[in-house]
This record gives structure tokens, C-alpha cells and sequence, in this order.
């Protein structure tokens, strides 16, 4: 730096000299070299002073940044020794929380496998525990298994019945039709049963079903007891799923409940299901009294397909259509095979109004008893479609009867036949089934604007009886020789377990009409117009 700064004196001194030359030459003044050499020293010494002040303030200000640097360094230690510091109780927090994390890890797992075991613990509580059920489909209790239970179900059908024209006095009137407490349930897993009570009838309470089911695979039952014989199409429809408050005239000829076994099961996912059974045999339309009449058996049995069950054509999954029949030989007399008394005082078949219009009642005073052989045959189909339904079923009951008390005593094969058709359709939409009723999508609230579901029915029907009952068999002048009617009504669903329903059914009769102040006379004289109410609770 010191030479750096000469350099610049000296410059700086040449151009004073060429200035001053320069000067005298243009002036032409006479001027005193010494004093110039003088004045020159001067300067220069005046530059050096400069110089060394300038070499002074450098070194003062290198001591001053080499302070300012040794001290810089100190902090620079001090930072790194703080910054050790620092790392080593971060290392030492760090173990520390590590640690914590490790115990609270361990708490975790601990708490968690207590969880764990206070779940098994309630889970193996809650297998073990009974399940109580409570709904629309009734009340039940079973074990955490499903192997035992028990199920209580109910029906009770209050009835109204106005007749129209009608000769016999007290017809008109209310009626409990139903009052029927039901419990069924399953033993083991695979063995069901069905008790079913009825403390309605006059005569009073009644067992109409008691048996107990072995379900070997769906496939493959047994059934033991007093139970439904599998005949009539509309028979074997549940009491709380009819369309009308009666069935029609072809379950006048067929059996109504019976005792004994029945071998049945559903095929290849219900497309196909069969009944085999042997009963202690009844009259058409008659409940077993548990009490055989006669050595011979029933022999009864059933096949009933429902093809496209299984397809995705929603238009043909509800067709389903089968045959049923039932064979006895009565190897004695008996009035108990010949039909029920419904209606009248003697055997015969009865209407809608449950009206006798027609009887075993020879105008000899005979007495008529069932003998040899009775058949039956039933051709039977079903559609449902959406909201619409259809039902038909044809009856053939072919029996020997014969006469006896007084002449002649002879006997003879009556073939008497029946049949019906019947439409509904649920005006609110819902879908139409042969089992399980009519589900209101939105039950009764009419403060929420909610008024179930409404369903229009209607039906045909007729039974004819042969000509070979008149007169030896039946007196011509008071049962009739064939009842047709038809009946339309309007059934209200309010929910799953409440149901109104109001019909009318008027029925023509063909022969009969005598006198005579009961039925079946009475009854043939002129039509039967009867007005059906019911109110129905089931669950």
C-alpha cells in the first residue's frame, strides 16, 4: 500500500511540474526555480504525512477487524459449544420421550388387549344370552343359537253378516269368526311345531292345529300331528290371507284339517314341492275330531310347480301350478265321511253366507252314509304380478253313498264338482301374494297423510252336485242341484296386522226352493245377498 501511494505522489508531482512549465511558458514570467523546488518539497512532505496517516489508520483498522475476528471466532466457539450443549440435552429429551412413548406404547397395548378380552368376554356373554323378539310378525324368544324357540303369533276376526231377503230369522248379526292364540317354535334346530287353538266356534274351543315338524333338509320333512290336508288350493291359503271373508264353494269339497303323517319338501329352490301323506280320512269340509271312524286311511297327496320362480322375467315368476288328490275305501258305514253340517242339522254343502242349500235328506226319511270308495281331485294354479293377483282351482269329489233304514237300500257313486276364479288388485301399488298378505308400504297415520293400502277383489265360482243324488239320495223339492255366485269387495290394509274388509256375494241356486221353514229349503227358495264386514288383527 505504501508504494501504491508514492506512485500516486509522484504522478501527482509531474503534473504540477508540466502544469507550472507550462505556465511559464505561455506567461513568459520569469519565475524562481528554488522557490518551485521548495514548494514541491513541501507537497511532497505534506503527501508523505498523508501517506503515513493513511498507513496508521490502515494498521489501526487491521488491529481493529482482527479483534473484531478473534472475537467473532470466540462467539463461534461459544455458538458451537452452546449448540453441543444444546444437541446433547435434545438427545437426552429425546431418550426421555422415547421412553415416555415406549411406556404409554406398552399402556396402549395393555389397555387394548383388556379391550380385546372384555369383547370375547361379551361376545361369549351375548352367544349365551336368549334373543327376545318383539314386531308385526309377532313375539318371540330363542336361544343365542337358534336351536330353541318359541314364537307367539295371534288372529282374532270380528264379523259382521247382513242378509237380504233372507227367510230364517237370527242370521243377521256380529261374530267372533276367529279368536286364535298361536305358538310355534323349533326343538334341536330341526324340529319344529305348530299349536294352534280356536275359541271361537259355538261348540267350543277346538284344537284345529298341533304337530310337530322334522326338517331334515329342505327338501326332505315329516310332519306328525293334526295339520291342513293338502287338497284345496284356496284350503291351504292362511285364514288371515283370503280375499274374502269365506272361501269359496270348491272348499266345500275338500277336507279341512286332519290327523296323521305327511312326507313333503321344496325342490330345487321351490320350483317344485310335493306331499305325501296318510290321514285318518274326513268328510269334505270337516276338522278330524281325533277319533277314527273307520280302519281305512287317506291317502292324500300334492305336486305344485312354479317354473320361473327363479327368473329374472318378474312378468312369470309368480305363475305356479299343480295337482292334488286323496283316495279312501271305507270298509264300513259311517256318517262322519260324508260332508260337514255347516249351515243345517244333516250333511250338505253350504254358500258364502255359510247357508246350507244342499243335503243328504231323502224325502223317505232314509238315512245316507258314506261307504267304499271316495276320491278327490284338484287341478289348482296361481298368477301374481306386481299389484295384480289371480286364483283358480277345480274340485272333483267323487263318493259312494247308500241308504239306509228304509228301501231301497242301495248305493251309488256321486260325482260332485266345483270350481272358482278370482282376481284381486292392490290399488295403491303393492305387490299381490299367495302367502303373506298385502304389505302396506306406508302404514296408517292420517296425521302424517299415510293411509295403508287399498285392494279391490273380485270372484266367480259354482258347485254342482250330481244328478244321481235325486231323489233317493236328497229330496229334489229342498237341496239344490247346483249354487253359482259372485262376490266383489274392498279389503283396507291399515298396516302389516290391521285389515278391514267389506264384500257382497250373491248366489243362485238351481233346484230346491220346498217348503219347509229351514235349510236347505229355506235357503233355495230365492238368492242369498249377504253384506260381509271384518276387522282383523294378526300378528
Amino acid at each position: 500500500m505504501k508504494s501504491y501511494w508514492l506512485l500516486a505522489a509522484l504522478a501527482l508531482i509531474g503534473g504540477q511540474v508540466i502544469t507550472f512549465t507550462g505556465r511559464a511558458q505561455d506567461t513568459k514570467a520569469d519565475t524562481n526555480t528554488v522557490e518551485i523546488i521548495k514548494q514541491l518539497q513541501r507537497r511532497i512532505e505534506e503527501l508523505e504525512e498523508k501517506v503515513k496517516a493513511l498507513e496508521r489508520s490502515k494498521t489501526a483498522t487491521d488491529q481493529e477487524n482482527e479483534a473484531r475476528a478473534k472475537e467473532n471466532e470466540t462467539k463461534v466457539k461459544e455458538a458451537e459449544t452452546k449448540a453441543k450443549e444444546n444437541e446433547a440435552k435434545q438427545k437426552e429429551i429425546e431418550a426421555k420421550d422415547k421412553q415416555q412413548i415406549e411406556q404409554l406404547d406398552q399402556k396402549v397395548k395393555v389397555l387394548e388387549r383388556n379391550r380385546e378380552l372384555d369383547q370375547e368376554a361379551a361376545q361369549t356373554q351375548a352367544k349365551e344370552m336368549p334373543k327376545i323378539t318383539a314386531g308385526a310378525d309377532g313375539f318371540g324368544i330363542s336361544s343365542a343359537d337358534g336351536a330353541f324357540g318359541l314364537q307367539f303369533h295371534g288372529t282374532l276376526q270380528v264379523d259382521s253378516r247382513t242378509y237380504f231377503d233372507d227367510p230364517i230369522n237370527g242370521n243377521d248379526g256380529f261374530l267372533i269368526r276367529r279368536a286364535r292364540p298361536i305358538l310355534q317354535g323349533t326343538v334341536f334346530r330341526d324340529f319344529d311345531f305348530l299349536f294352534v287353538p280356536d275359541f271361537a266356534p259355538s261348540t267350543g274351543p277346538t284344537i284345529f292345529d298341533a304337530y310337530v315338524n322334522y326338517r331334515y333338509n329342505p327338501a326332505l320333512q315329516l310332519q306328525a300331528g293334526k295339520f291342513k290336508s293338502p287338497i284345496g288350493l284356496e284350503q291351504l291359503q292362511s285364514d288371515v290371507d283370503i280375499l274374502f271373508n269365506e272361501r269359496a264353494l270348491p272348499t266345500d269339497l275338500v277336507p279341512n284339517r286332519d290327523v296323521g303323517f305327511a312326507l313333503h319338501g321344496d325342490l330345487y329352490d321351490g320350483i317344485a314341492s310335493y306331499t305325501a301323506a296318510i290321514l285318518t280320512g274326513v268328510g269334505d269340509a270337516r276338522n278330524s275330531s281325533n277319533v277314527s271312524f273307520d280302519d281305512s286311511k287317506a291317502y292324500e297327496g300334492r305336486l305344485f310347480f312354479q317354473p320361473f320362480r327363479k327368473t329374472s322375467v318378474s312378468a312369470i315368476q309368480g305363475f305356479g301350478f299343480g295337482v292334488s288328490g286323496s283316495y279312501q275305501d271305507y270298509h264300513g258305514t259311517n256318517l262322519t265321511g260324508l260332508p260337514a253340517t255347516t249351515g243345517g242339522s244333516l250333511p250338505g254343502f253350504f254358500t258364502d253366507g255359510q247357508e246350507q242349500f244342499f243335503a243328504y235328506n231323502p224325502a223317505s226319511n232314509a238315512v245316507v252314509v258314506a261307504e267304499g270308495v271316495h276320491w278327490r281331485l284338484s287341478p289348482q294354479g296361481y298368477y301374481y304380478w306386481g299389484p295384480f293377483g289371480f286364483l283358480g282351482e277345480y274340485v272333483i269329489s267323487d263318493q259312494q253313498v247308500g241308504r239306509t233304514v228304509t228301501r231301497p237300500f242301495t248305493s251309488a257313486h256321486l260325482d260332485n264338482r266345483g270350481w272358482e276364479v278370482s282376481g284381486s288388485w292392490i290399488l295403491t301399488g303393492e305387490d299381490a301374494a299367495f302367502r303373506g298378505g298385502v304389505v302396506p308400504r306406508h302404514a296408517f297415520n292420517p296425521i302424517e297423510r299415510r293411509w295403508g293400502a287399498v285392494q279391490l277383489v273380485a270372484r266367480y265360482q259354482q258347485l254342482d252336485v250330481d244328478d244321481s243324488a235325486f231323489p233317493l239320495f236328497s229330496n229334489p223339492n229342498t237341496s239344490a242341484r247346483s249354487a253359482a255366485g259372485w262376490s266383489v269387495g274392498l279389503n283396507w290394509y291399515l298396516n302389516r296386522n290391521i285389515e278391514f274388509k267389506t264384500s257382497f256375494s250373491q248366489t243362485h241356486f238351481e233346484g230346491g226352493g220346498g217348503a219347509g221353514p229351514s235349510a236347505p229349503a229355506a235357503i233355495t227358495r230365492q238368492d242369498e245377498k249377504v253384506f260381509f264386514t271384518r276387522i282383523q288383527l294378526a300378528f
